[in-house]
């Protein structure tokens, strides 16, 4: 991937070397995975919490208000910190891609914040923490990288490569397009009649929509720079099949549980990441009308 070109995006906040930082003023809970899947599961995990997300979202899709969200102080990024680059340049081309797709369907686009840290951050949505993997958060409309992670992706999870990494940017990009569009909000509403095996359902066609937005701005970035070298497809392609709750859960457990997955097999966060890349259009991502696949 010839990244090193590219614009770096100025909504990147970088919080490393601030130190350690508990809860929200007021108190707020942690995000993470928490009971859904095992302890060792969680930590390998990345995505978003739906339970902390859904929770934090009012009905109509906005996020609710909340009290202030502690700042941490942030640090000049050092210049020759490539892993902070990198992300940068992805997150800029994700505000590209975003901004063009919402404008050809008549409505404004708002980038997301990018927040570096390290162990562990107060969000709007609790506590964040580097044991949950890469997370977004609807209530402050950021989402929060350690990068250790993307060290966990490629020496525990088998996905290296940095368009790997950039597939992880762009799920969690995909879910800021989610909050935007009210998705997050009516999924919400959803989730208060529905049973805790609808939930997971719900949670699941969530993951693959973002799976499927991040395909699509592949694509898109592809048209518009470029920039990927043979391998990338493949190295975003593992990437998601890494994290599927099946491949997670026999690596922890031995067996996989399918009516405790939220996030998709690896074949469906693989398969819905290729439909978008395919068709370059947002409309190709309705997980939710979708048949099983």
């Amino acid at each position: 991937m010839r990244w090193e070109s590219g614009r770096e995006s100025s909504n990147v906040e970088d919080r490393r070397g601030a130190g350690g930082f508990g809860g929200l003023p007021g108190g707020g809970r942690g995000v993470g995975i928490g009971g859904i899947v095992v302890a060792l599961v969680a930590a390998l995990f990345f995505g978003i919490d739906p339970g902390v997300v859904l929770q934090g979202m009012g009905d109509g899709g906005s996020p609710q208000a909340t009290a202030p969200t502690q700042q941490a102080p942030g640090g000049a990024r050092p210049a020759d910190d490539p892993g902070a680059r990198f992300v940068s340049v992805v997150l800029a081309s994700t505000e590209d891609t975003f901004t063009q797709a919402f404008r050809e369907a008549g409505v404004q686009y708002r980038p997301p914040t990018l927040v570096l840290f390290e162990g562990r951050t107060p969000t709007a949505c609790g506590t964040g923490s580097a044991a949950s993997g890469p997370f977004y958060c609807p209530a402050d409309q950021r989402l929060y990288i350690d990068l250790s992670f993307f060290r966990v992706l490629r020496e525990r999870l088998g996905a290296p490569g940095d368009f790997a990494q950039a597939y992880v940017v762009a799920h969690e990009v995909g879910h800021h397009v989610q909050n935007l569009l009210g998705t997050m909000g009516q999924v919400h509403s959803m989730r208060g009649r529905a049973s805790e095996a609808q939930n997971n359902a719900l949670s699941v066609r969530l993951e693959l929509q973002a799976d499927c937005l991040a395909g699509v701005w592949a694509a898109r970035s592809q048209q518009a720079r470029g920039w990927l070298e043979t391998g990338d497809l493949d190295e975003a392609l593992r990437a998601a099949a890494a994290v599927g709750d099946d491949t997670l859960q026999k690596r922890s457990q031995g067996t996989a549980v399918p009516e405790t997955f939220t996030h998709g097999t690896a074949a469906q966060r693989a398969g819905w990441f290729r439909t978008g890349f395919k068709s370059g259009r947002m409309e190709s991502c309705d997980t939710f009308k979708a048949g099983q696949r």
